[in-house]
């Protein structure tokens, strides 16, 4: 049984929900649009404010994808209500990020500035030179984004330096100890 299936999907105030024959959902808010087509083994139900997924049977791949497509859905709602947004920030002396038209141009400790193209539909802003903010509607995008920008150098285990997500937790390494026989 899929707890995360199951559960129902509270549509607020001001989004939009259309479901085709297709199970082609379209989600329209107040800051933008998503469309995505779901399995069709899933059966996704609006019922006033409230939607249901469902699946046709028991196999094990249709419970997987049950609870998929209900977050998948819910990410899509909330995504066009309220917006997703992903803090990364650069640690290391003489590193930093600057916006040059819509690329991001990182300098981290290479013999080059690495430059790191957005998509459409997201946003990247440097409020300063060692912060960056990826902001969208789509939760997927905004990660992939985040995650592209910080897999060019990576927080290392022994300074800290590299580029990091705000908040998260480095596990250092003890360096070499002087002088140990």
């Amino acid at each position: 049984m899929s707890r995360v299936g199951n559960k129902i999907i509270n549509v607020p105030e001001g989004v939009k929900v259309e479901i085709a024959d297709d199970n082609t959902v379209t989600v329209t808010g107040a800051k933008g649009t998503l469309v995505r087509q779901f399995s069709p083994f899933i059966k996704v139900e609006m019922d006033g404010n409230e939607i249901k997924v469902s699946r046709s049977s028991e196999q094990k791949a249709h419970k997987q994808l049950h609870g998929t497509t209900r977050a998948l859905l819910a990410n899509m709602i909330e995504g066009v209500h309220n917006g997703y947004k992903k803090e990364l920030e650069i640690v290391g002396i003489g590193y930093r990020a600057q916006m040059k038209g819509d690329k991001l141009v990182l300098n981290v400790g290479f013999s080059h500035p690495v430059e790191v193209e957005g998509e459409e539909g997201v946003k990247i802003e440097t409020p300063t030179q060692t912060t960056i903010t990826v902001s969208g509607i789509s939760k997927e995008r905004v990660g992939e984004i985040a995650a592209r920008i910080r897999s060019v150098k990576k927080p290392e285990p022994y300074k800290g330096k590299g580029i990091k997500y705000v908040g998260e937790r480095i596990i250092r390494k003890e360096g070499k100890t002087a002088g140990k026989k």
